[in-house]
């Protein structure tokens, strides 16, 4: 069964006063899953005077007290993992068996943060007259709003519901409106755990006019997006006006350098399950391959074998390895990729168009030989198409690697020490893994540098966003 869709606003769950909606299309077969409410303006402000409310009860609490509650919230959702899974698939598309990781990993962000706030340290600074005292505490910044793409909607909205509320702020969540089912869920297993009321919102709507009200409202004081550069540089603006703090994980087109002194086949059968993981719809899924011209040939034949051997299908299949893009839109984006970089004299070794039947589908393809002056080269496709080129220098792969103006991910494969150490200094983005393809871990930072955005959402450094730091000095009358 899907989701009742609905918004949570001051700890109550309501279709809202619009009376407006949009229905909720299932990507694998076209069909309307739920018609889903839009907040009017009248819900939004409601959800801002709830998480004031919110707010002064959550940050009232120890940090031990939010910190049980957070616990238990993450371990209803697991509870629940199946059910939240099969709603997250129906809404978005991706196999079954990668939705129930997604919902495991968000139960165990949220556990990773609840231990964090409990952390917060202050500290004392020494003082330079006797009886002086100067400390030094960290104090929640106050209401936040978020907004989340569809791509993965359990964690992303937990890793700003998770952040936020471990430091003792509370929360307005937008989530994408493609994939609200998942968001709503999550909603119910916190609300569940005992939140207070208006701690945590959700509300739903158009875009444009949920994030222009909710960034401009004075009593919002911290914006936390999920998407698109051009997007984000919008949100940015209209936070700059209030001054209000933020952090922006946008987009990459995320580069893969294969050297000659791995096995490229072996390389090339971990790389294509990274690729076409999510249909190839993942910020930091590797898209612009480099590899050596000495193996150049082997690993595009392997990885060539195993796109073209994935199963499509609706991912409550068992048996389907990749499903459909979650939306009309990109199916026309992948056309126009593909289109182009023929045009300009790639070849397609597989796929490069869609399978006959119902669904947003669209094969796993591999292009080689991509000239520069193809879009697909500047641009990231944000689904299963994979660039392969040729390199012979360590200088030149690094150069091209850093040559556009994103910088989120990175990876590469090689067997020397010293080229590790080069790569992980020269490349120029947020993070860079070498010889396997693990990030977005609870307990490690995830962010980008330059057009990717700025700020860090896991690890440690995250919570910090959410905190501001508070100098007090005292002097014994």
């Amino acid at each position: 069964m899907y989701a009742n869709l609905e918004m949570l606003i001051d700890g109550k769950f309501t279709r809202g006063s619009s009376g407006k909606g949009e229905p909720v299309i299932n990507p694998a077969t076209e069909q309307t899953l739920a018609e889903l409410p839009h907040a009017a303006k009248s819900d939004l402000e409601a959800a801002v005077a709830a998480a004031e409310k919110g707010f002064a009860a959550w940050k009232a609490m120890s940090a031990y007290d939010r910190y049980r509650i957070l616990r238990k919230g993450a371990e209803i959702m697991r509870g629940r993992a199946d059910a939240i899974a099969k709603v997250l698939t129906m809404e978005q598309g991706k196999v079954l068996a990668e939705a129930k990781i997604e919902v495991v990993t968000s139960a165990d962000i949220l556990d990773w943060y609840a231990e964090e706030g409990r952390r917060a340290y202050g500290r004392i600074i020494p003082g330079r007259m006797p009886g002086l005292r100067q400390m030094v505490i960290k104090e929640p910044v106050g209401i936040v709003a978020a907004f989340t793409p569809w791509n993965f909607p359990a964690l992303t909205p937990m890793r700003k519901i998770a952040g936020a509320l471990a430091a003792g702020c509370s929360i307005i969540l937008k989530p994408s409106e493609e994939t609200p089912g998942t968001a709503v869920e999550v909603a119910r297993c916190l609300q569940e755990a005992g939140l207070p009321e208006g701690a945590l919102n959700v509300v739903f709507g158009v875009p444009a006019e949920v994030s222009s009200y909710l960034i401009a409202h004075p009593k919002v004081r911290k914006i936390s997006f999920t998407g698109s550069t051009a997007v984000g540089k919008q949100l940015m603006k209209l936070a700059a006006d209030g001054m209000k703090r933020t952090t922006m994980e946008l987009g990459g087109h995320a580069p893969v350098i294969v050297f000659d002194d791995v096995d490229a086949a072996s390389v090339a059968k971990i790389a294509a399950g990274g690729k076409y993981r999510n249909a190839g719809q993942v910020c930091i899924s590797p898209t612009r391959f480099f590899v050596h011209e000495s193996k150049y040939k082997q690993f595009v034949d392997t990885f060539t074998e195993v796109a073209s051997g994935l199963k499509l299908g609706d991912g409550l299949d068992a048996s389907t390895q990749m499903g459909p893009m979650a939306n009309a839109r990109r199916l026309e984006a992948m056309d126009m990729f593909v289109a182009d970089a023929k045009a300009k004299g790639a070849a397609v070794k597989t796929g490069g168009e869609r399978p006959a039947n119902q669904g947003f589908f669209y094969k796993p393809t591999v292009l080689a030989d991509v000239p520069l002056a193809a879009r697909i080269m500047h641009e990231e496709p944000f689904g299963p198409i994979a660039v392969v080129n040729r390199f012979d220098t360590l200088d030149e792969a690094i150069t091209e690697t850093n040559r556009l103006p994103f910088g989120l991910a990175s990876y590469a494969f090689t067997r020397s020490a010293e080229t590790m150490q080069r790569l992980g200094l020269e490349i120029d983005a947020g993070m860079t893994t070498i010889n396997h393809l693990g990030l977005a871990l609870p307990e490690v930072p995830f962010g980008g540098v330059r057009e990717s955005g700025y700020g860090t959402e896991g690890g440690s450094e995250a919570i910090e966003a959410y905190l501001v730091t508070k100098f007090i000095t005292q002097l014994p009358g």
